[in-house]
Parts: structure tokens; sequence; C-alpha cells
């Protein structure tokens, strides 16, 4: 490039480079779309797992209020609310799914109107509550109760003395009591 003249530089750099007038090429477009593609989907893979670990606390806290309600019940009326259904309602058994295909919707009566006026709607289902309401976990489905191991104190069904209680937390599958968030 010796043979230049000294103000011709201005026109060989014009003619070598790719860019016309500042525009970005394809490549440079291509580049940028893929590095906003890939944070992208890190970003929506972080805000499941987060938005899983939040249901799964909340669950946890929920558990911990019915079972605060429960002991309030008992020390109102001197037994957990119980009947034929929570009676023999085994937490052990490996479907806890019934014929409707809710979880253990057996939740004694009288628990749900105790506990009703403290519970917001949209813990509820049905919504509006009816006669057989049941309380909503964070997953859609029914918190599982149980006064079984109370009730045949003898036999080997149930965990606690006094009441077992429970979510699925949507475990896959659903008898995986490993996935389960418990009160045992």
């Amino acid at each position: 490039m010796s043979h230049v003249k000294r103000g011709q530089w201005v026109h060989v750099y014009a003619a070598l480079s790719f860019r016309a007038g500042g525009a970005f090429t394809i490549l440079e477009l291509l580049v940028v779309m893929t590095i906003i593609i890939v944070l992208a989907g890190l970003i929506l893979a972080t805000s499941g797992y987060v938005q899983k670990k939040g249901a799964r606390s909340r669950a946890e806290a929920e558990i911990a209020a019915i079972s605060a309600a429960l002991e309030s019940y008992k020390a109102d009326n001197g037994n957990y609310p119980t009947n034929n259904d929570t009676n023999n309602l085994n937490p052990a058994d490996a479907n806890p799914l019934d014929s409707d295909g809710d979880p253990t919707t057996f939740a004694a009566t009288d628990t749900r109107n105790y506990m009703g006026s403290a519970l917001r709607p949209n813990m509820l289902s049905p919504n509006p509550p009816g006669p057989n309401t049941w309380i909503r976990d964070p997953f859609g489905n029914s918190y599982g109760y149980s006064t079984a191991k109370a009730s045949n104190p003898g036999e080997s069904i149930g965990y606690n003395p006094t009441f077992d209680l429970w979510s699925t937390a949507n475990a896959n599958p659903p008898s995986d009591q490993n996935q389960w968030i418990k009160n045992w």
C-alpha cells in the first residue's frame, strides 16, 4: 500500500469495510438475538423454579396454620374433629386420589366450619363454598386430613397419634410420599 497517496486512505478503508454508513451486519444481529434468547430461557427456567419453591413454602405455612387451628379446635372441644371418613383414611395408602381425582377430599365438616372464617375465598373449592367445600393447597389440590392413628391406636395406620395433615404438592406420581408436604 505504499503506492497510495496521502488523501486516498479514506477511500481505501471504505472499500475494504463491510459496513455501509454505520449499519449492523446480519451476523451481528444474529449474535445479539442468540444472546437474548439464551438469557430469556434462563430467566424463564429460574422463574418456574422460584414459583414451585414459593408454592411449597406457602403449603408448609398453611399446614402449620391448619395444625394450629386444629389444636385450637381441640382446646375448645376436647378432641380433634373426626368422622368416619377421617377415622378410616390412611395416608400410607398407595393411591391418595379418590374417585373424583382430588386427593383426600374426606376432610371433616367440623374442621371446614371451624376454620372457614379464617380462610380466604381463593383457598376454597368450589368457590363460592358449598356443602362439599375443601381447602385448596397452592397446587390446586385438597389438603389431606386423617385421624386414623388416633381412632385406631393398636393398628399400624397413620403416622401421628393425633392427626395427619398433608399436601401431595403435585407429586409425580401422587403416591410418592417423599415429595409430599406433611406434618409427620
